[in-house]
């Protein structure tokens, strides 16, 4: 008897779901042969089996979270034998049978079925220093106000959960000149209470800008966690309470699409500039060749040939094709020319890589970038597949719209959103003629790409797209 096991699925990969089991107790596999299919954090994938034989017990089942190592199955080298256990003759008989751990059934849940949400945790108790020993005074409508306590006026936690009620019988007006009250107000800061450093705590517009970032670090520490990533105990409002909802757990792909684009929101300080390209002459030249692509394999779209311009585009801009060694100081400029394009699918955003596309004509592009959205969008990308990536490309123009702002695809530095191309009436040669425009959005991070160099990287982008000559002169 052989154990199967899950295998190495690829770097930073160690765990999944099972999607599905593609063999059965009393099957014969032989190696590299499927048999399960299983949801990473990045696509899901077929794993091959690594021995062969008659598959004697399977110990996991659909919907198990499974580790790199975790037992699949098991297979007798030596087929079912005399002494096969009734499972495999079952399946003899066309009846396959359940493994063990698969014999009671399991509830499933109906897409109408309603979610119960989660108990609210309760409300925080009030603090005890701001009553402890203090009788509450009863106001209007039996509610008693607290006290204001000491920490309130040096602009500790409890100055910021201090009602208005309570700072208005926290006594007089805080000392501080007009100026000092117009500075608090304009930042956001309540003046009374602020500590003044002054004779008798009067108050100085120093004393403001310090409670202000006493309150912004506060505030930092309470969202985010050390990565950078959004914290996540902040609770959820009760939604119940409005009307019937539905709760539905978030796939692998969505999952670590939130992390990683929360990563890469929190991380990198984007900026985006936007552009239109006349792509009536490239619009003329895809309609004059379409059919020859299509014959190779390929559809000749317009994120085809952006892939081949951005692959020009970075060797005289390397410093998008480039990325961030922000722990040691260093930008690390990538020697090969990898664009992803982002694929819109019914799970999820995926992101395949076009490798070396500088090497690649505008055909081979398009052939491949077929075939990978069409992996894509069967699940069946492998990781190797989305990674590698130096600059992506976002294309919404199937969809419709203008402009937007793509988040760039850390630990890339750089990506070009792409929108619908519009008819619009243009100047040229003493008239208006009616040119079709392309609107661009280019993304980027501020700490590795200056705006002027953004702005003069979407201008050779531009011009490439509007006078197709300079990919064959330039590129």
């Amino acid at each position: 008897m052989q154990e199967f096991k899950v295998p190495e699925l690829g770097e930073n990969v160690s765990q999944g779901d099972v999607a599905k089991i593609l063999v059965k107790v009393g099957d014969t596999i032989a190696r590299e042969q499927p048999v399960l299919e299983l949801e990473t954090d990045k696509a899901t994938i077929e794993v091959p089996s690594s021995v062969a034989g008659v598959v004697k017990d399977i110990r996991v089942k659909q919907g198990d979270k499974v580790q790199v190592g975790s037992v699949i199955l098991t297979v007798d080298e030596n087929g079912a034998g005399a002494g096969a256990p009734k499972a495999a003759e079952q399946a003899k008989q066309g009846e396959p049978a359940k493994p063990a751990r698969e014999q009671e059934p399991q509830p499933e849940q109906r897409p109408d079925q309603k979610v119960v949400s989660m108990p609210r945790p309760p409300s925080p108790a009030p603090q005890a220093s701001a009553r402890q020993g203090q009788p509450e005074a009863p106001r209007a409508g039996g509610l008693a106000a607290p006290k204001p306590t000491s920490e309130a006026r040096a602009g500790g936690p409890a100055a910021l959960k201090l009602t208005p009620e309570a700072r208005a019988e926290a006594g007089p007006a805080a000392p501080a000149s007009p100026s000092v009250r117009r500075l608090a107000r304009e930042i956001g800061v309540d003046v009374n209470e602020v500590h003044g450093s002054g004779p008798d705590g009067r108050i100085s517009q120093e004393d403001v800008k310090k409670h202000a970032r006493r309150i912004m670090s506060s505030v930092s520490t309470t969202l985010t966690r050390g990565s950078g990533e959004p914290a996540t105990s902040v609770p959820l409002p009760d939604f119940e309470k409005w009307g019937p909802i539905e709760r539905q757990p978030m796939s692998n792909i969505r999952r670590k699409t939130a992390e990683h684009l929360s990563h890469a929101w929190t991380t990198i300080p984007h900026v985006t500039q936007f552009a239109k390209a006349d792509i009536t002459p490239m619009e003329e030249l895809r309609a004059k060749f379409r059919k020859q692509v299509e014959e190779a394999g390929g559809n000749l779209t317009v994120t085809a040939v952006l892939v081949k311009v951005l692959a020009a585009a970075v060797k005289p801009f390397p410093q998008f094709n480039a990325s961030l060694d922000a722990g040691n100081n260093a930008i690390i400029y990538k020697k090969y020319v990898n664009v992803g394009v982002a694929v819109d699918t019914e799970y999820g955003l995926l992101v395949p890589v076009i490798r070396n596309a500088d090497q690649k004509n505008i055909t081979q592009i398009a052939v491949e970038m077929h075939q990978l959205s069409e992996k894509a969008r069967a699940k069946k990308l492998s990781l190797d597949e989305m990674s590698g990536g130096g600059i992506s490309i976002s294309n919404l123009g199937g969809i419709g719209g203008t402009y937007f702002t793509p988040i760039v695809n850390w630990p890339e530095v750089a990506i070009l959103g792409v929108s619908r191309g519009i008819v619009e009436p243009v100047w040229r040669a003493e008239k208006f003629e009616p040119r079709q425009l392309l609107p661009l959005s280019l993304s980027y991070d501020h700490r590795v790409i200056d705006g002027a160099d953004a702005m003069r990287f979407l201008r050779w982008v531009v011009e490439a797209i509007e006078q197709p000559f300079l990919l064959s002169l330039l590129g």
